[in-house]
């Protein structure tokens, strides 16, 4: 064989960090013993895996190609190291999920993992729908659940629950008397929403299908605990999931306004790279998020 898994584990980590520095930490090396690996990994093969600008390592064409393998191989070489010690348990996850889905469901998953698997670590990353979808794309994460849809070819969308957006108001808001929200309603309002890019705004946007163009958008905020905050003041109206709503309608802070003939349910997604092996850690961590539907 013409190549060791060190030199696999030094070319991935340097994919990831873009610099051998960085990598070389992340492998508890020297800088150069890992910048030896990679140059023997490149004189072997006769290949260039990298374009080197300045100090950052980025991955050229050739590197792009092979990453979805090496990370694969190391995946199994670690299930199979754990397998000939005894510990055929699922390992540690880095799971990505948008705002909504990350500061009220995910939690709980994640504890459940970790009950189940000692030692085992889950770093979750929080952002929107783009952006967990872009991690994916580039093996930054294992995981993802969204609340958008996205297209991306080297990305697999799996349904996983059901979902519906809510509009709502302060209780001093003039609407919070009317309940029931029409077209003449929606066009005068000033609205607080979440940012282009985020699952929750693709479900409204496609919901106000019609009105969109007319809206009165006063702010696009990217966290939902700001645009509740902000609608709490009284300045606006707000949509966003039902899932993250339940507390603030049960104290009375806000409450949620029905608007016939508009259409907000939506679903939630299970997001994985195409070509990613589906370890143990993977396959148990869809089962928790189904277990929960």
């Amino acid at each position: 064989m013409k190549y060791s898994l060190r030199q696999l584990e030094v070319f991935l980590a340097t994919a990831r960090a873009q610099t051998l520095s960085h990598a070389a930490q992340e492998l508890a090396m020297s800088q150069s013993a890992a910048s030896d690996a990679l140059a023997r990994l490149e004189q072997q093969f006769d290949v260039r895996l990298f374009d080197r600008i300045g100090k950052r390592l980025q991955l050229n064409e050739t590197g792009r190609s092979l990453l979805p393998a090496v990370e694969e191989l190391l995946v199994r070489a670690r299930e199979l190291e754990r397998v000939l010690g005894r510990k055929d348990t699922a390992g540690s996850l880095a799971v990505g999920a948008t705002l909504s889905i990350g500061n009220y469901l995910a939690v709980p998953i994640m504890l459940r993992y970790m009950h189940e698997n000692p030692g085992a670590r889950v770093t979750l990353d929080v952002a929107n729908t783009a952006t967990i979808g872009q991690k994916i794309a580039r093996f930054e994460l294992d995981v993802g659940l969204i609340e958008g849809e996205i297209r991306h070819p080297d990305l697999e969308l799996a349904p996983w629950r059901d979902d519906e957006l809510v509009v709502f108001c302060a209780p001093q808001h003039p609407l919070a008397k009317r309940r029931r929200l029409g077209e003449r309603e929606l066009l005068a309002a000033q609205w607080i929403l979440r940012e282009p890019g985020s699952g929750t705004r693709q479900a409204f946007d496609r919901a106000m299908h019609g009105l969109l163009a007319q809206l009165d958008v006063l702010l696009e905020l990217q966290h939902t605990e700001a645009i509740k905050r902000a609608v709490e003041s009284g300045i606006g109206i707000g949509c966003l999931s039902r899932a993250t709503m339940q507390e603030a309608f049960q104290r009375g802070s806000l409450v949620p306004l029905a608007v016939p003939g508009r259409d907000f349910t939506r679903q939630f997604y299970i997001v994985l790279h195409r070509r990613k092996y589906r370890s143990a850690g993977i396959r148990r961590w869809v089962e928790l998020c189904r277990a929960i539907t």
